[in-house]
């Protein structure tokens, strides 16, 4: 294992993320607090519990996840565009590094961000709204597992994308909605029937319920389903990653 290299892409990563730090860290934050001002201190305060917990304190985790799926997603699919863009990615494929290390230094920096951005969302909802974390290990162990999971489909996607505007539509015009609709702002068990039954397709709900679990302990779909389903597209997208390397599909010419 060549930790040199996984190193400097790692750390040139997350110094891509320093010089851009408005970008990085200040907006998804002031965006993410904009949501509790307005659906936690002012309308959570006129809605009625959830499973026994304050509206305030119900969203949180799915706020979280909104903003951890989208930047996963962005940062690792632009780190790895980036070089194809520039043409760099050759000098970094005839370097002494297998396409696990640049997949580990690429992914690892991705989802460090992520992690990064979503404890400081967590700090930040303290101000706005009072909330626990009842198994504060599970809660980290489904943060990283999701940053993990989503910075390696943010990889695919910046292999894949053509183009700028091509990076941008999986998190605008996919996952985004997914999370808007998959329990981010309210429980599932509060729709129809025939649409709880829709809903269980939306992967992000297995997320979202999940990572509620280990704040409250109250979950829409069973905990042990919400890990599986993590763990299956993970390793989905890896089985992805090491065909579109041993292929050399939209990596070499």
């Amino acid at each position: 294992m060549n930790g040199y290299a996984i190193r400097a892409i790692y750390l040139f990563e997350l110094a891509r993320a320093w010089r851009t730090l408005m970008q990085s860290i200040a907006s998804p934050v002031l965006s993410t607090s904009l949501y509790f001002v307005v659906f936690g201190a002012a309308i959570g305060s006129r809605m009625v519990e959830i499973d026994g917990v304050s509206y305030g304190a119900y969203i949180i985790p799915g706020l979280i996840m909104l903003t951890v799926l989208n930047e996963s997603t962005s940062n690792a699919s632009f780190g790895i565009y980036m070089p194809k863009f520039t043409g760099t990615i050759y000098e970094i494929l005839s370097a002494p590094i297998s396409a696990l290390e640049i997949v580990i230094g690429y992914v690892g920096a991705a989802a460090t961000k992520s992690i990064i951005l979503g404890v400081i969302i967590l700090i930040t909802a303290r101000v706005f709204v009072d909330y626990s974390i009842e198994h504060p290990f599970w809660m980290l162990a489904f943060l990283i597992l999701t940053s993990l999971s989503f910075s390696l489909l943010g990889f695919i996607i910046g292999v894949v994308a053509e183009s700028f505007e091509q990076l941008q539509i999986v998190p605008m015009m996919v996952i985004t909605p997914l999370a808007f609709l998959g329990g981010s702002f309210y429980s599932i068990n509060m729709l129809p029937p025939l649409w709880q039954t829709i809903t269980l397709f939306n992967p992000v709900v297995y997320l979202v319920s999940g990572f509620r679990w280990s704040f409250y302990g109250v979950s829409d779909v069973g905990v042990g389903l919400s890990l599986a389903m993590i763990l299956v597209f993970m390793l989905s997208c890896l089985g992805v990653i090491a065909w579109l390397f041993k292929t050399g599909y939209k990596i070499k010419p």
